[in-house]
């Protein structure tokens, strides 16, 4: 179910419309599974709406937030973490890599792969990218406190990165 969510969620750009109140009073709203991919479909309208103005969306730039980090990742590294299929990595890849925002460079560790690198002009859409997702994420999670917020983290970085 969550890759229905998903996959319609990001084809769009517009917000999610309001439910039917008769429906919030369902067993369904009480089911983990659904409520967190509900909480995601909402949350990647609003990160692809406020990215577009970047000309990127929720995937491409989570790949631009790690080419940015010093850790260099390989495009498996990114498939694994991003849970996304390699072909999907490639294509993202492919597309920042002509705009001009990544590079592939060679691992110094093994020759045979591959890491991808924010270029400058990376860098540079990055830092503006960031803020206007940051600012879609407060307006989404408006109605929770900063401690609620935190606390909502720290479960799904439990619940994403189990062990």
């Amino acid at each position: 179910m969550l890759a229905d969510v998903r996959s319609t969620a990001e084809s769009t750009a517009e917000p999610v419309a309001p439910p039917d109140d008769r429906m919030r009073g369902s067993g369904l709203t009480r089911d983990l599974s659904f409520l967190l991919a509900r909480a995601n479909a909402l949350s990647l309208a609003a990160g692809n709406a406020a990215l577009a103005e970047h000309g990127l969306r929720v995937r491409s730039y989570s790949v631009l937030a790690l080419a940015m980090d010093d850790i260099r990742p390989s495009q498996r590294d990114l498939a694994a973490f991003l849970r996304l299929n390699p072909s999907q990595v490639v294509a993202l890849v492919d597309d920042l890599e002509d705009r001009g925002l990544v590079r592939r460079e060679a691992d110094p560790a093994d020759r045979r792969n591959n890491v991808v690198v924010a270029t400058a002009e990376g860098r540079d859409c990055f830092v503006s990218a960031q803020l206007a997702a940051r600012a879609a994420e407060r307006e989404l999670h408006g109605q929770i406190s900063s401690r609620q917020r935190d606390q909502l983290a720290e479960l799904l970085q439990t619940l994403a990165f189990p062990g």
